[in-house]
């Protein structure tokens, strides 16, 4: 038997049935639900790095229950369903791929050549502008959600500004500017002004968002991976501690351990 959509419509019912329906369910909210989400979307961003299909599969059903959790809960509040989330979303991709849709339905089809990237990219724009405007929004960055993990949200911000020309033009500035954000740290580090070296810090941070982006690169996605590569080199360095006897105690620098590091830089970790 393979279930369906409906089935799992039909089973978050019952888990909120108020009287037979599960304790913990019943005692959700959208707020309460929400650390799990995060928690299911990392997972799955995980499984999708590491290649698991199977994991994918699984990883890609936690995070649809999320969906039909939130849409249970506005149900019962009377707020919209599911179907109004499916129609919703439907109804926004035809809006916004007009170059597939020609005409805005399901069944239109494009009989010309497909604009080239850049038409498609300009024309997304202008329509998510228009978007804005209907909702009230004055300004690009007013629907970037606050709640975005920082170097996503630092990115997307970064975007937003430079769809409105507000960005450097040569990828040396981008780097100028980022040494002059560290110059501005050292100078707050040598005053020992807690306040500047907290400011000065993000800046530092934003910055590097930046330099990552004018390289074509995530940098969500590179501090995963460097913290990866992080977590795979001190691994090696504990076990050839373990190997040697070397006790690297905190407070202490053994030289050792560099010689460990570069053991796991040299291993390809």
């Amino acid at each position: 038997m393979s279930y369906t959509i409906a089935d799992l419509q039909y089973l978050m019912a019952r888990l909120r049935d108020p009287l037979t329906g599960c304790p913990w369910d019943l005692k959700q909210t959208p707020v309460t639900v929400v650390p799990h989400t995060l928690e299911e979307v990392y997972e799955l961003v995980d499984a999708i790095e590491q290649g698991d299909s199977t994991q994918v599969q699984q990883e890609l059903g936690d995070v649809l229950f999320q969906v039909i959790f939130y849409s249970q809960l506005a149900s019962e509040q009377g707020s919209f369903d599911f179907s109004n989330v499916v129609n919703d979303i439907v109804e926004k991709l035809l809006r916004r791929h007009p170059h597939v849709f020609p005409d805005g339905s399901l069944t239109s089809r494009r009989t010309t050549m497909a604009p080239d990237d850049a038409a498609i990219k300009a024309r997304w724009e202008e329509i998510k502008q228009d978007e804005r405007q209907q909702k009230s929004q004055h300004s690009v960055l007013d629907d970037v959600p606050q709640a975005l993990p920082a170097l996503t949200r630092a990115m997307k911000l970064q975007k937003r500004a430079s769809q409105s020309g507000f960005d450097w033009r040569e990828l040396s500035h981008v780097i100028t500017a980022l040494r002059d954000e560290l110059e501005e740290l050292e100078e707050a580090i040598a005053l020992g002004e807690a306040a500047a070296i907290a400011d000065e810090m993000g800046d530092v941070l934003f910055s590097a968002v930046n330099l990552s982006r004018h390289l074509g690169l995530d940098a969500e996605t590179e501090t995963r991976n460097a913290s990866k590569k992080f977590e795979r080199r001190f691994r090696f360095v504990e076990q050839r501690c373990k190997e040697t006897g070397v006790s690297g105690e905190s407070g202490t620098v053994d030289p050792q351990l560099d010689l460990f590091w570069n053991e796991a830089k040299a291993a390809g970790l």
